[in-house]
Order: structure tokens, then C-alpha cells, then sequence
């Protein structure tokens, strides 16, 4: 028994991530008194993608593991680009990913203590207003093997640096005319100490409070205080805020003797960000893309948004299943997408309704099969999972087969459909192909077989065994469709890594649209969202872009990987 539940133990602690395990250490300590609090702190100028889904994961999943709370914060502190439409989608999307904050805030709801600690900071000597162009202030900061030059404001006197403080926060304030500086070191190796700028002047109307700010606080200086004010034990961020770490922990330090405690503090734990091969994670660059019409929106199935991938078809246990595979760790590393579609295919697997789509079409008649007869057949909705149960699709003399299951004159390893074999259509009778015409060009119209009366699925004649199963429609039973193909967005491996301009490294095959196809009458009755497997070909999802008489697919993934062994 003791052994069992030590091995239990052991199992356990070895599945913690590292943050997992700081976390549980700083719980044994009492630190805090014992409190778990975290936050996802996005900051409202885009949609999320699938690497803020990684973080939601672990702010999320700490607080959930060790029965503590996060909540929701926007870092609202740049005006010139966020706005209402940005806020409501990350909830929507945080949302569908299966978590629920606890709380809502912004660091706008700061911006009063904020400003407070910058003036006491000001009071104390540890703050000052540049008047120096921001490129002077970048000559003069120095380089990482060398010390920076004090600004010739660095030690203008308190009251003068209230004044002019005060100044950068009305109307007539000229933008980029002064900022406030922290006065820490300028030779100090970590370049962030080097007089960090903590507030500069924007004119832009607030989303939340209109006009009533024109001098605004850094990221540095916004962030890592609102933690303090929320009680945020536990800032977990990404690795490239290592550097600025030293800078956080900084200014808590003056909060701290500011509020005269030192009980409490938050501790900033960084981990590795998620990048994908054929994609771009830069905001910057996917609002390139949706504001210059080479995506057709943030939710494009192409882009690595939550919300594209939710409308390509991915599942959100299937994104949160992936992120759980590749872990967290304290290095950067490019992941390949085939992984991630793998963890979208085996979730859908499980979750897909079974049901037949052609996508490039050539009749198949069936010579004698009694003209006017049709027959409604079985399916099986999910192989997988017997409760999601069954539904019919109609059979009947001329029907509907991939154009690609066919071949005249075939190699002896075709298995689908030639003239002088047999196969079986999927849940019906077995064929045996006769012929087939073609037009003047050569191609193929119509393919002509006969079917054996005694083959049908179920029935004693069944049993006969034929290499290849072909799924079909009947031509008088199924609805017409668009179908929308998706590629890699990128053509290259690391877009983000390559020196060209990212918009030239755009697949030009990234989507393909076909027009001709069908699908079964049965698919009306679905709506966006819902999984589909079109058998033989792939998953797919209705899109909503579908209308009435007009239905829209959209591949999510294949079946199996085609993508590696293409690029080989």
C-alpha cells in the first residue's frame, strides 16, 4: 500500500512541468499565505493565436491544478492600437479553449495609482522628464559591452520634473516632445535598467477612458505593478522577458517601500513560447495580412488564430492536447506543424460523423439496377462512439464517384475501380465496372458496371472479398457544394526566421476552392462548428459562409499526413 502510493506520488511530481513544480515549491515555503493567484494579460491589439493559447493553458491550468484563481486582465496602456472588437473576441476565444476567469480587469483601471507611483517616484529622485528626441536617448543608452551617457535632464531639479510631468498629460503636450524616465543605472549591463522610459505622450482616445489620459505608462511599468495591485502571486510570461525580469522585480521593490510591506510580491516565472513551421506568431504581421486582403480576416482557416483554427475545424481539446504534448520548457524550439494536425486528427477521430462527399465527380451507372428504384441504406454516424448512432443515405441507379477512383487502364496494384474488377460501394452492393464512355477530348463521362444483387452490406453474399470499397452519392439525392482546400499559409519552414519580406513567402497554394462537388442530403442538417469526417478524403467542417441551397466546407486535416511525404 505505502509503496503504491509513493510510486503514485513520484508518477505525479514527474508529470509537473517546471513551472508546475516552482509553483507547488513556493506553496510548501507558505508563501503568500499559501494564496495561488495568476492572470492572462493580453494586450487587446489583435486576435489571440495558438501560442497565447499555450500561455491561457498555463495561467489557467496553474490555478486550476493548485486550487488557486486567474483572472483576466487586458493591457490596455497603448491606445494608437486597441480597441472593444479585440477585448470581445479574446474572451470569446478564451471562452471555447474551456477555461473562465475569475475576475475581469485592465491596467487601465490603474492608470490613477499608476500615475500616483510615478509622481512618488519622482518625489523620491528615482524619476525624471526627458526632453531628448527618442533617438538621442537611444545613442545615448549605450550597447551591452559598454555604459550608457547620462541624459542632460537626468538631474533637473524634483519640482521642475513634477511641473513638466503634469504637462505631458494635457491636450497641448506635443507628442514625443518629453517622456519620464525611471532614474536607475545607465551602466548597468541589463540594458532595461538604463533609464527605462515609464510614460510617454499619445493623444489617441482611450477604448475605455476617452480623453481623460494624454500620457500613458510603458508595458515595463504597467505590468508588472498591476500584478502587485491585483495580488497576482505567480507572473507567468514567456522567455523573452528573462531580461526583464530584474526591471519588474525593481520597481515591486519601490512599491513595496512605497506601501511600507514586504509580506507579499509576485514572482516572475518565464517558460519557452510556442512556434509552429510554416507560420508567423508576429501580430504585427497578421494584421499585415488581414488589413492588406491576403487572408480573408483574423478568423481565416489559414491564420493561427484560436478563432481561425475553431473555423478551419479544429477541436478545442485537440489544440489544448497538443500544447499538453509539446510541454514547457526553458529554451525555444520550432514545432512541427504535422504535430499538431496529428492531435486534431486523433480528437476527431473520435468526435466526427462519418458521411460521403465527392469532390471531383464522374457518373457511375449501374447498368442493372432497376430504373426509378432507389433504396435507403444504413450509415454508421461514428465507428468510433456507437451513441452518436446512425443515418440514411439513398441508393440509387446512376450515382456520383470520385473522377481519381477510376482509371481504364490501370496499374495491377489499383484497387479502386477498372474495367473486369470487382469492388464494393461502401455500405451497398459489390460492382463489377464494364466500360465507360468518354467525350472528344478523351475524357471520361460516364463509367458503366453492374452490380451483384445478392453483395449488399449485411446479406449472406456479402462475405465475397474485394480489395477496394469506394464511397459514392446518389445523383438525385445529394446537395450540391463548395469545398475549400487548405495548405501551409507559409512556403517556407521558419518564415520568421527568414531575412526576405514575409509576404513574399506566401503559399500561393495555400487555398484551393472547388466548386463541382456534392455531399449528402443529410449535411443540411448540420451547422458550422460540427465535425465532420468525409470518408476516404479527410475532416471537414461546414463553414459559415454557407447559405441555404449553398453549403461551404472546410477541410481541417486529412486523413493521414500527405504534407511530409510532398515535401520530402
Amino acid at each position: 500500500m505505502t509503496i503504491e502510493k509513493n510510486l503514485t506520488e513520484g508518477e505525479e511530481k514527474k508529470s509537473l512541468s517546471f513551472v508546475e513544480q516552482m509553483v507547488e515549491g513556493d506553496l510548501a515555503a507558505g508563501k503568500n499565505d499559501g494564496r495561488i493567484q495568476t492572470r492572462f494579460p493580453p494586450e487587446p491589439n489583435g486576435y489571440i493565436h495558438i501560442g497565447h493559447a499555450k500561455a491561457i493553458c498555463m495561467d489557467f491550468g496553474v490555478a486550476e491544478k493548485f486550487g488557486g484563481i486567474c483572472n483576466l486582465r487586458f493591457d490596455d496602456t497603448n491606445p494608437t492600437k486597441e480597441n472593444t472588437e479585440y477585448v470581445e473576441n479574446i474572451m470569446n476565444d478564451i471562452k471555447w479553449l474551456g477555461f473562465q476567469w475569475g475576475n475581469v480587469y485592465y491596467a487601465s483601471d490603474y492608470f490613477e495609482k499608476l500615475w500616483d507611483f510615478a509622481i512618488w517616484l519622482i518625489k523620491k529622485g528615482l524619476a525624471y522628464v526627458d526632453e531628448q528626441t527618442s533617438e538621442q536617448i537611444a545613442e545615448q543608452k549605450g550597447t551591452p559591452t559598454q555604459p550608457g551617457k547620462p541624459s542632460p535632464f537626468r538631474d533637473r531639479p524634483i519640482e521642475e520634473n513634477l511641473r513638466l510631468f503634469e504637462q505631458m498629460n494635457t491636450p497641448e503636450a506635443v507628442e514625443g516632445s518629453m517622456v519620464l524616465r525611471a532614474k536607475l543605472d545607465m551602466a548597468n549591463p541589463n540594458m532595461h535598467f538604463r533609464d527605462p522610459i515609464i510614460y510617454r505622450i499619445i493623444h489617441i482616445p482611450h477604448h475605455r477612458t476617452g480623453t481623460k489620459w494624454h500620457a500613458y505608462p510603458m508595458y515595463d511599468f504597467a505590468h508588472g505593478q498591476s500584478d502587485y495591485f491585483e495580488g497576482v502571486t505567480h507572473s507567468i510570461c514567456t522567455l523573452e522577458f528573462v531580461p526583464h525580469r530584474p526591471l519588474y522585480d525593481k520597481f515591486v521593490d519601490f512599491l513595496q517601500e512605497k506601501d511600507g510591506q514586504q509580506d507579499y510580491r509576485p514572482r516572475q516565472i518565464e517558460f519557452n513560447r510556442l512556434n509552429l513551421t510554416y507560420t508567423v506568431m508576429s501580430k504585427r504581421k497578421l494584421k499585415a495580412l488581414v488589413d492588406e486582403g491576403l487572408v480573408s480576416g483574423w478568423d481565416d482557416p489559414r491564420m493561427p488564430t484560436v478563432c481561425g483554427m475553431r473555423r478551419r475545424g479544429y477541436s478545442a481539446q485537440s489544440i489544448r492536447n497538443f500544447i499538453d504534448s509539446i510541454g514547457y520548457t526553458k529554451f525555444d524550439a520550432l514545432n512541427d506543424y504535422a504535430l499538431l494536425e496529428a492531435a486534431v486528427r486523433e480528437d476527431l477521430n473520435k468526435k466526427a460523423c462519418r458521411v460521403s462527399a465527392v469532390l471531383n465527380p464522374v457518373k457511375l451507372i449501374i447498368t442493372n439496377y432497376p430504373e426509378g428504384k432507389t433504396e435507403e441504406l444504413t450509415a454508421i454516424n461514428n465507428p468510433e462512439n456507437e451513441a452518436d448512432g446512425t443515418h440514411t443515405i439513398t441508393f440509387s441507379r446512376e450515382l456520383w464517384i470520385e473522377r481519381d477512383d477510376f482509371m481504364e487502364d490501370a496499374p495491377k496494384k489499383f484497387f479502386r475501380m477498372t474495367p473486369g474488377k470487382e469492388v464494393r460501394l461502401k455500405n451497398a452492393y459489390i460492382i463489377m465496372c464494364t466500360g465507360c464512355k468518354k467525350n472528344e477530348a478523351g475524357e471520361v463521362e460516364e463509367i458503366y458496371a453492374e452490380y451483384d444483387p445478392e453483395s449488399k452490406s449485411g446479406m449472406a453474399g456479402a462475405d465475397r472479398k474485394v480489395k477496394g470499397t469506394l464511397h459514392w452519392l446518389s445523383t438525385q439525392h445529394c446537395l450540391p457544394a463548395e469545398v475549400r482546400l487548405y495548405d501551409r499559409l507559409f512556403s517556407v519552414e521558419n518564415p520568421g526566421a527568414d531575412e526576405r519580406d514575409f509576404r513574399e513567402l506566401l503559399n500561393p497554394e495555400s487555398l484551393t476552392v472547388l466548386n463541382n462537388c456534392y455531399v449528402e442530403q443529410y449535411l443540411k442538417e448540420k451547422k458550422p462548428g460540427d465535425f465532420l469526417q468525409f470518408q476516404r478524403i479527410g475532416y471537414f467542417t461546414l463553414d459559415e459562409d454557407s447559405k441555404d441551397g449553398q453549403l461551404v466546407f472546410n477541410k481541417t486535416v486529412g486523413l493521414k499526413d500527405t504534407w511530409a511525404k510532398i515535401n520530402k
